[in-house]
């Protein structure tokens, strides 16, 4: 027995460790002799250049995994270059994510953890097919070191990851580079379920954020599926109270962790002068609503509070869809300002005097927790909401529950004139509210249950759990 053993001088034992599959090598001594491992290392990195084989005898027998993901990276030396040129700072987990919601789109639960987790794992971010006559393509981009969002182009009509989606799924899919190895595979929608057996799935997790199928027009397999996927998946996390309600008699290792905040973004709206140009020259006072804007938003709610004060602006932010636009309320003080990006919007909520969370009460806002909610609380603004059951439950100590057009209304018109002091108790318990959660410290504690629910999935990744799961 030989300890670091290393044939090739400018090639580190550390990157050689992290070649080899995981069990081959151990503190860098061999051990006793059960089968040949050949590993093949052909890279033209500045800091690893070489071009030669690495033999080493008298390993033990790795798993049927790890001898796949050896013989698939004997054929991909590229590959093999990026693992060593990641060896300084530690090998790199996969973890791929099929989601309903685009990265693109309103940037919300998804973008805040998966961002956050691509300091661990590398993320391969599968999006729902966009329609495209001729032959099916993938588009791939990178938003930020460690993610990759794949596009799917298909000419199949059917939206989101119908059945009649699935064969040119498959083979799209199957080219990616995350599809080698033992991914991690996250789950937003149960509806991508059928293409989980891509992948040699070192650990599935469901992140329920929505209930889907309260939304408008859910597909039909959406039930059974979500029934399918709570079956297989190894953790499930959801995101609000209501959800792991709804969620912990389902499966045995249910976790809340409702959405967070980046309490740093929002606060920049407490510099009050540096409001979005498209709000200044509007009057005062403004009370301001953002998020998308589809059926769980009340039209006529919004509706009646511009009419009841016309000297009042309205103002909303975000897209419209899944709803007729003609369904929304048209005057004079209501301002669309249609979808801004996450980096405005503290510049919009330092114009606003109020802020609105307006929800309609239907089967689609019964499991919401709104992410706004805490935003809002960073910005210190009054807030008025109805009574969406997960806003009472946390936040009805500052935010202004008001059921009733005529309530909601007569709550307006309190915020606008709370005195100062009054604020002042409000904006204490915000920042009490605040001071116990941040996007930062959910998805380090979402991290350390992968680790727990994937068993292969590496502990090695460095740091400590910045929080315990809420899940009750």
């Amino acid at each position: 027995m030989r300890k670091n053993y290393n044939p090739v001088g400018n090639i580190d034992a550390r990157a050689i460790r992290l070649l080899l599959p995981q069990g081959i090598l151990q503190s860098g001594v061999a051990h006793e002799p059960v089968a040949p491992v050949f590993l093949a290392v052909h890279c033209f990195s500045s800091r690893y250049r070489s071009d030669a084989i690495l033999r080493k005898r008298n390993a033990p027998a790795a798993s049927a995994s790890a001898w796949q993901r050896m013989n698939k990276a004997e054929a991909a030396p590229s590959n093999l270059c990026q693992f060593v040129n990641h060896s300084r700072r530690g090998f790199m987990d996969s973890i791929v994510v099929f989601s309903h919601l685009r990265w693109d789109f309103v940037y919300q639960r998804p973008q805040h953890l998966l961002s956050r987790l691509a300091k661990h794992f590398r993320i391969a971010f599968i999006e729902e097919p966009v329609h495209q006559p001729g032959e099916a393509t993938l588009t791939t981009y990178s938003p930020i070191p460690n993610v990759t969002i794949y596009r799917p182009n298909t000419p199949v009509p059917e939206p989101g990851f119908a059945d009649e989606q699935l064969p040119a799924l498959r083979k799209l899919l199957s080219t990616i580079d995350a599809a080698r190895g033992a991914p991690i595979v996250w789950f937003y929608t149960p509806m991508a379920l059928p293409l989980l057996d891509l992948f040699q799935a070192s650990a599935v997790v469901y992140d329920c954020m929505d209930e889907l199928a309260s939304f408008k027009n859910p597909p039909p397999q959406l039930l059974p599926r979500e029934d399918q996927l709570l079956a297989r998946a190894d953790v499930v996390f959801t995101g609000g109270a209501s959800l792991y309600r709804a969620k912990k008699d389902r499966h045995h290792n249910v976790h809340c962790f409702p959405s967070s905040v980046d309490v740093a973004h929002f606060r920049q709206a407490l510099d009050r002068n540096s409001a979005h140009p498209s709000q200044v020259d509007l009057p005062r006072p403004r009370l301001g609503y953002y998020g998308v804007i589809d059926e769980r938003l009340d039209p006529e709610l919004v509706g009646a509070v511009a009419a009841a004060h016309p000297d009042w602006q309205i103002v909303l932010v975000g897209p419209v869809v899944k709803i007729d636009p003609g369904i929304l309320p048209r005057m004079n003080n209501i301002h669309y300002a249609g979808q801004q990006s996450y980096a405005d919007l503290p510049k919009f909520l330092a114009a606003w005097d109020v802020c609105l969370m307006p929800f309609a009460l239907n089967a689609s806002t019964r499991f919401i927790s709104p992410t706004k909610s805490l935003e809002y609380m960073a910005a210190e603004l009054p807030i008025v909401s109805t009574p969406v059951q997960d806003v009472v439950d946390s936040h009805g100590d500052v935010v202004e529950i008001a059921a009733q057009p005529e309530q909601f209304i007569a709550a307006c018109e309190k915020m606008l004139a709370l005195p100062a002091a009054d604020m002042l108790n409000k904006v204490r318990t915000m920042r009490a509210k605040l001071a116990r959660t941040s996007w930062d410290a959910t998805a380090e504690a979402m991290r350390m249950q992968l680790g727990q629910a994937g068993g292969t999935v590496r502990q090695s990744l460095g740091g400590a759990s910045a929080g315990k799961s809420s899940g009750h």
